[in-house]
């Protein structure tokens, strides 16, 4: 079925324009009040920001002392706990200090992890104000960990009035859990074009945005595609690397270029190109991904270890695009059943799973592989 609206959609914009804001704040280094339903509020920025001297800003701000919010993902790397979908909180016997904070949130970092073994681990609800900080430094793209305090003190009863007294942004922990399902439903189409392409050169290209003014997704109409029949379709996660640089890491610039191909020849069809860089989580963490790759990780566990899931994309952008040039049915170019679930999931239906294959090259055969073995990718 498809999703739900999840919050009035008289309070979409606030609510977009809220999270953004924060999410450029955290980008920019800065903390950010988060403030849950229960009138409790807490003190966050990104773990990957932090320096000595904005730990002790943070604390002091506070009022109360500093942990670190963390995926379970990332915690059972550590050796914290089992792996679970489950937030993480790492509590020190002392002040939280700036090698504890790099030493858990990056596996870049190089440094001991010693100093963990002697703080509390805790887990906490998924819809914990925590959960709601490692949410937003995600949604940033960023490391997801996030230092984080609990906001305390007499003059911290009004909790907006307190974040403007310190000339700090407060974003609603319910509109963060709701972010990308709200940008998904606020998409719209904001501009269209005719742009030929090599090889198919009856292309248009429309370009959908949030309202929030946040990334824009793509619809590639290539040829005259049928829309009361099952549209071909290829829903392509975008890679600067791969699509744009040509690189041999991946497959997903041949998987795009052959998709124009393939598309062209049958007569018409629909690429949907989303900005989910590096399987949502952006090309500064995937790049983060390669280097821990050159480590000898695989490309699943690259991402564990920097505390993602294996595959951190929401194809609720493209379930909405579909429906809003009138697509509901589709013939999904895809090897990855994920993706015939979740638009299935969402509305859309699949009646035929079309291969997509290309040959591999020294460079991505171990990467192919492990989307085989692991990934649960198709042949």
């Amino acid at each position: 079925m498809p999703y739900r609206h999840l919050i009035p959609v008289s309070r979409e914009p606030l609510s977009l324009l809220s999270v953004e804001r924060a999410i450029s704040e955290l980008r920019r280094g800065r903390a950010v009040a988060v403030t849950g339903g229960d009138g409790q509020g807490a003190l966050m920025m990104a773990a990957e920001a932090a320096t000595a001297e904005r730990l002790v800003e943070l604390t002091v701000r506070a009022g109360g002392a500093a942990r670190v919010a963390l995926t379970a993902r990332r915690a059972s790397v550590l050796g914290l706990l089992p792996a679970a979908l489950r937030i993480v909180v790492v509590t020190p016997p002392a002040p939280l200090s700036l090698e504890t904070v790099r030493a858990i949130a990056d596996p870049l970092a190089a440094l001991p992890v010693a100093a963990a073994e002697e703080c509390t681990i805790t887990e906490v609800e998924p819809h914990a104000l925590e959960a709601a900080a490692l949410q937003l430094t995600k949604t940033a793209r960023l490391l997801p960990a996030a230092v984080i305090a609990d906001i305390a003190g007499a003059d911290a009863e009004d909790l907006a009035a307190w974040a403007m007294r310190h000339d700090l942004l407060a974003v609603d922990a319910g509109d963060v859990f709701q972010y990308l399902a709200t940008t998904a439903r606020a998409l719209k189409r904001v501009a269209e074009a005719r742009v030929p392409l090599a090889g198919a050169e009856d292309a248009l290209i429309a370009a959908f945005r949030p309202l929030d003014g946040g990334f824009e997704h793509y619809v590639i109409k290539l040829g005259d595609p049928q829309v009361d029949a099952p549209v071909l379709t290829r829903v392509h996660s975008a890679c600067f690397t791969g699509d744009l640089l040509g690189s041999l890491r991946c497959d997903c610039g041949d998987q795009l270029r052959g998709a124009i191909t393939a598309i062209t020849e049958a007569g018409g069809g629909l690429i949907l190109y989303l900005a989910q860089e590096g399987r949502g989580i952006g090309l500064v963490n995937k790049l983060r991904a390669y280097a821990l790759q050159d480590q000898g990780f695989d490309t699943l566990d690259a991402n564990e270890q920097l505390g993602f899931e294996a595959d951190e994309r929401v194809y609720l952008p493209a379930a909405q695009m579909l429906r809003a040039i009138g697509v509901t049915r589709v013939r999904l170019m895809t090897n990855n059943p994920d993706k015939v679930a979740a638009l299935t999931r969402l509305g859309i239906t699949v009646t035929e799973r079309v291969p997509h294959t290309f040959p591999t090259n020294r460079h991505n055969e171990h990467y192919i592989r492990t989307k085989l073995a692991r990934g649960g990718h198709l042949d």
